[in-house]
């Protein structure tokens, strides 16, 4: 079961909560995938920690729209960052590095996201003062991203650590601050 779990089942619930999640009216920017992400560097084999955040962002691309390639390569970029923050963190989890993790990946996600909003879009004068400008006006969208990712991330990693102590009837792995 512990096989198929990580390598069918999980996967699929993480699929379908991303999908249908981008799909549904929601937030700007509260939406799982940074954590889905974090949640697969931190528990699904490798392969699949880094293809399915951008599987699911593919395939939901295709019913919600395409745009500049530039900056799409910038968001899907950051959600493999994401995912190697998971690895990093994987073998020495705790709620703290859990916690950080999450936060740094956000933080990441809006430094990089917004950077090439600002050189490859034409909102924004290219100077620093519009560089300047793109990251004041996305803060509302930064703070949607990080309560997302803080939700998501929660919501699925404590999950999975009730259950497996559920499973195990040990003590979650978790025990450090």
């Amino acid at each position: 079961m512990k096989n198929s779990l990580t390598k069918i089942i999980i996967p699929a619930l993480l699929i379908t909560l991303g999908f249908i999640s981008r799909l549904l009216p929601h937030p700007a920017n509260f939406a799982p995938i940074g954590a889905i992400a974090l949640f697969g560097g931190l528990y699904l084999p490798k392969k699949w920690a880094l293809i399915l955040p951008l599987a699911v962002m593919f395939v939901s691309d295709l019913f919600i729209g395409f745009y500049s390639w530039q900056i799409m390569s910038a968001v899907y970029a950051s959600f493999v960052l994401m995912g190697i923050i998971g690895f990093l963190i994987r073998n020495k989890k705790s709620f703290s590095k859990v916690l950080g993790g999450t936060i740094l990946g956000s933080v990441l996600f809006f430094i990089i996201t917004n950077a090439a909003v600002w050189m490859f879009g034409t909102m924004y004068t290219h100077d620093f003062s519009g560089l300047i400008q793109s990251y004041f006006m996305a803060l509302p969208f930064f703070k949607n991203s990080l309560l997302g990712d803080l939700f998501y991330v929660g919501v699925m990693v404590g999950g999975f650590e009730v259950y497996r102590l559920a499973i195990n009837k040990k003590t979650l792995t978790f025990n450090k601050i």
